[in-house]
């Protein structure tokens, strides 16, 4: 059995950082002619410029939330429905059009495995002439799809089984004799206790690529101990497939077709390996061409490599979220604005801005690591600081570098709502 999808994966990091951004300036030159929302976005951005990690460092950070806002706000306006982010209409070029909560509109593409996703296939042990049992949505949200197009593509065929309908789904796993399961994690153990409660044997189920959802070690070995080894990836209907799960069960190795960077929360920074930050992507689709894209999601780089051979970087996987907004007396306050904080007095580590006390009764406190945790006009600093950028108060602990937990978390809401 062939041991990777392609040479890609095993290719010299060297090379593969060279090949990815040779690549990069043509997809900015692309957005900038044909998406008229990244052609502002990117004004004055000089594409060919555009060849290594620092200059990509310095394009403007569009976060999902963003996307969602001036999709509404040009809808309103009678415009196009993806907000100008789109290459083209409809037509052969765009085959669907799908939906997520908000509304957001992402549109699909003409290409094979237009998400990617054979490749996480491939590394959860699924392998081409096998039979597919695809639990994912086809209804509005584009995950049904993006999982069957990426299983057409490794030589799979799918039943299309959708949500619910459990006792359904069982009877078509077991008559079928599917080899393989794709959906969440959760509705799979929803599945195979039912088949524990009826008898129904599922002797040719062995294999299973799960995702949108949490998939902790302990459902893993729950599933396994049903005789099915279930493998994670990390996808968005944004963007495709990000990182995907290895036999090695040593963190999520990320995709040969797309850029990550890890960032300071709200900020566009990129932190050092092994800090959690922000998860921010660039694409090479060329009819929704994302470029600096913020998932929203924490995660952190791994050292090393994958010890199955890929040589790419690897994610710890999913470590939260990194929109920590809180309303504190009533005021928002964002992790844009502890970074600016960071940013109006230099020289500190990790900062983090707790809000404690219970309702109508906020306090706030910011701890900051630095080198000399006794300094009272640094602490005084920060205080105006807090002020002049929150409009709020707050009082100030310095705490030593390194103390703060490295868990992306610029924002603790520690109040109690008892």
């Amino acid at each position: 059995m062939a041991e990777f999808y392609d040479t890609l994966e095993t290719r010299a990091p060297e090379a593969r950082e060279a090949a990815l951004f040779a690549a990069l300036p043509a997809q900015v030159a692309l957005a900038q002619r044909h998406s008229p929302a990244l052609a502002r976005i990117l004004d004055g951005v000089e594409a060919a410029a555009v060849r290594d990690r620092a200059a990509l460092a310095r394009l403007p950070v569009t976060r999902k939330s963003e996307l969602l806002q001036l999709q509404q706000a040009a809808r309103e306006q009678g415009s196009d429905a993806f907000g100008g982010f789109a290459t083209q209409g409809w037509g052969a070029g765009m085959p669907r059009v799908f939906a997520s909560p908000g509304t957001l509109y992402e549109p699909d593409g003409a290409r094979p495995d237009h998400w990617r996703l054979a490749r996480a296939f491939f590394a959860a042990g699924i392998r081409p002439g096998q039979l597919l049992h695809n639990s994912f949505s086809y209804h509005f949200v584009p995950a049904g799809a993006m999982m069957e197009s990426g299983a057409h593509a490794l030589g799979c065929t799918v039943f299309p089984g959708g949500t619910g309908q459990t006792e359904q789904q069982l009877q078509a796993l077991a008559e079928l004799r599917a080899d393989a399961y794709v959906g969440t994690p959760s509705f799979l153990r929803i599945l195979l206790e039912k088949a524990a409660e009826r008898g129904t044997a599922l002797p040719h189920l062995r294999r299973a690529l799960v995702s949108g959802e949490a998939f902790p070690p302990s459902l893993r070995d729950w599933v396994a101990e049903r005789g099915v080894q279930a493998f994670q990836c990390y996808a968005s209907a944004d963007l495709g497939l990000i990182a995907y799960e290895t036999e090695a069960r040593e963190g999520l190795v990320l995709d040969e077709g797309v850029i990550v960077e890890i960032v300071r929360p709200g900020t566009g920074e990129p932190v050092a390996e092994g800090e959690v930050g922000e998860v921010v992507v660039s694409s090479f689709n060329p009819v929704y061409p994302l470029l600096r894209f913020g998932t929203g999601d924490l995660s952190a780089v791994l050292p090393g490599h994958c010890p199955t051979g890929r040589s790419n970087t690897r994610i710890r996987g999913w470590l939260g979220r990194a929109d920590q907004t809180t309303k504190v007396r009533g005021m928002f306050v964002h992790p844009a604005q502890v970074a600016e904080i960071a940013r109006r007095v230099p020289g500190l580590g990790r900062l983090r801005l707790v809000v404690s006390g219970e309702m109508a009764d906020d306090r706030l406190l910011l701890r900051a690591e630095c080198d000399a945790p006794g300094q009272a006009p640094l602490a005084e600093r920060l205080g105006e600081a807090v002020r002049d950028i929150t409009r709020l108060r707050a009082e100030v602990e310095l705490c030593a570098t390194g103390s703060l937990p490295n868990d992306g978390k610029v924002i603790e809401d520690a109040r109690s709502y008892r």
